[in-house]
C-alpha cells in the first residue's frame, strides 16, 4: 500500500512541476508575432510592386 501512495505522490509532484503547457503557449505567441510581421512585410512589398508595375505599364 505504501508503494502505491509513494507512486501517487511522485505522479502528483511531477504534474505540479510540469510547465510544458506554458512553454507551448510561449512558442505559440512567438510564432503568431512572426506570422503577423511576415504578413505585414509581404503586404508592403506587394503594394510597392503594384505601384512599380503600374508605373511601368503607363510608361509603355
Amino acid at each position: 500500500m505504501t508503494k502505491h501512495l509513494v507512486a501517487l505522490q511522485a505522479l502528483l509532484n511531477s504534474l505540479r512541476t510540469d510547465d510544458e503547457g506554458a512553454t507551448a503557449v510561449e512558442y505559440g505567441l512567438i510564432v503568431s508575432l512572426i506570422a503577423i510581421f511576415i504578413i505585414g512585410a509581404v503586404t508592403a512589398v506587394g503594394v510597392a510592386l503594384n505601384g512599380l508595375f503600374t508605373d511601368v505599364s503607363t510608361s509603355l
